[in-house]
This record gives C-alpha cells, structure tokens and sequence, in this order.
C-alpha cells in the first residue's frame, strides 16, 4: 500500500489531538464540569431529575484516558500502515 503524505499529515494530527488532550485534561474537564453542572441545574428546575455530574477526580480522570486512548489508537494506526498490515 502506497502512503500518501496526506494521510499520513490526518494520523500524525489525531495523535497530537490524543497527546494534547491528555496534556491539557483538567482544563478540559473543568470547562466541560462547569457547563454539565449548569445544564444539571437547569433541568432539575424544569422537574426533570437527571443523575449530578461526575466529580472533579472522576472527570480528570476520564479526559486523560480518552486523551491517551486515542494516542495509543493512533500509535497502532501508523505502526500497521508503515508495516503495510
């Protein structure tokens, strides 16, 4: 299989995504935590009772496995093209 430097330019990028999302989970959590808890509030004064939003731990914790999943992903991608699997 001919790599293309394009395709090659869109794997490299997706690991950075994975890479920069785990560098940088607790802002993103913490962004994310405060629109949830906001979004909580306002449908509970409207009578839907949703489940609260995750912790802060648990939220921090979540960012950077996605992060280092889609890193790991991205890793096995590039190795299986270079070895044309």
């Amino acid at each position: 299989m001919h790599l293309s430097i394009s395709l090659m330019l869109i794997e490299i990028t997706r690991l950075f995504l994975g890479l920069t999302m785990a560098a940088f989970h607790r802002q993103i959590a913490d962004f994310i935590l405060e629109h949830e808890r906001n979004l909580v509030v306002l449908l509970r004064q409207r009578g839907l009772m949703v489940p609260p939003a995750p912790t802060r731990n648990t939220a921090h914790t979540l960012y950077f496995c996605i992060g280092l999943g889609i890193a790991f992903i991205e890793l096995a991608r590039i190795y299986m093209l270079q070895r044309g699997i």
